[in-house]
């Protein structure tokens, strides 16, 4: 098997000193690299929640289930 490769890498980027000082706060990491990784885990996570609650919502649809509005709240 191949070696894997070193998933850390370095990178420059011009970014809000304030932005970041909240995230740091917010997310209660140590430093701003460990809150600007907690922050894109975040945003993966959310993306990944997204994705699933749109595919079972078009599985909800594509099952052809007819919702009745018995209570008479959704018409006009």
């Amino acid at each position: 098997m191949a070696a894997s490769r070193n998933r850390i890498t370095h990178k420059h980027f011009r970014l809000d000193a304030m932005k970041i000082k909240r995230a740091q706060k917010v997310l209660r990491a140590g430093t701003k690299t460990e809150a600007v990784d907690r922050a894109l885990d975040l945003v993966i996570a959310e993306h990944e929640q997204n994705r699933l609650a749109l595919e079972a919502n078009q599985r909800f649809i594509a099952s052809g289930i007819e919702i009745k509005d018995v209570y008479g709240k959704l018409a006009d």
